[in-house]
């Protein structure tokens, strides 16, 4: 077990140096640090923004019902951010396996001796501590704009949020491996993941027009649902273990993946 372990972290290392010796993942992470943090600003400080909000309700005179600045920011900018990372991840993970099919490295891979589990798991380790670093800089926005809140936030709402954020990104990337490791081509790898990633995104669009059974299950399997639940500070059992479904799900498809190329290489 030891040694599983060990190999899982020393392939999430090699995926993780990857990411940060690369000027396109450098290129992703400035434009996404630069959208976010313009939502920052505008979400709370712009001219619509929630602060202006607050101090136009003051000058009235309204005080009922209150406003929960912190509440209402998480809510807007996770949501805003969710959104975004819809077109992000799949850039992120669409050369998990496709570059190793690319330079030929993959047999190598498929018949090594650690188990097509451990280097699944090891890449999407990886790829969301990658993905983890990108949300460290407005968490601590949020942090310093929160400790100046009266009364004071309640940060259970902000980890749930970020909590919802991980796993939603997780549950893409682990996905996205797997349509990855089908294909040679970045570009077809990022453009698939991205589409189903879009249709359990507005998945819950489709309940209403379907409706019955088949509805209500294609509603469970929406994103947004379940992340909007972690986002709002709801802490929701169904929404973990539909992300954590998401997530072995993908590990699993892209060891069997994996396996079916190493039967055809031997």
């Amino acid at each position: 077990m030891w040694v599983v372990w060990n190999n899982i972290v020393a392939i999430a290392r090699r995926e993780l140096q990857s990411y940060f010796a690369s000027p396109f993942a450098y290129a992703i992470a400035g434009i996404f640090w630069l959208l976010s943090g313009f939502f920052f600003v505008v979400v709370l400080l712009g001219p619509e923004g929630i602060i202006s909000q607050v101090a136009a309700r003051d000058q009235l005179g309204i005080t009922n019902p209150p406003i929960d600045v912190p509440y209402q920011f998480i809510s807007i900018f996770l949501n805003l951010i969710g959104s975004l990372s819809l077109f992000l991840l799949p850039m992120l993970s669409m050369g998990l396996y496709a570059e190793e099919r690319k330079r030929g490295t993959l047999e190598l891979l498929a018949t090594s001796p650690v188990t097509n589990w451990a280097v699944a798991i090891g890449k999407l380790l990886g790829v969301v501590i990658f993905f983890l670093t990108l949300t460290l800089p407005f968490i601590a926005f949020e942090a310093i704009a929160f400790s100046a809140s009266t009364p004071p936030a309640a940060y259970t709402v902000l980890f749930l949020g970020h909590l919802g954020l991980v796993l939603m990104a997780a549950s893409v990337l682990s996905i996205g491996m797997f349509i990855s490791s089908l294909t040679d081509s970045t570009i077809l790898a990022a453009i698939l993941t991205f589409a189903l990633m879009l249709l359990l995104w507005v998945a819950d669009l489709l309940v209403n027009s379907i409706g019955g059974p088949i509805g209500a299950t294609i509603g469970h399997l929406s994103l947004i649902r379940h992340y909007t639940n972690l986002i709002q500070g709801k802490l929701d059992t169904s929404a973990l273990l539909l992300f954590a479904s998401y997530i072995v799900l993908g590990i699993f498809l892209t060891a069997q993946s994996i396996e079916t190329f190493r039967y055809q290489r031997s």
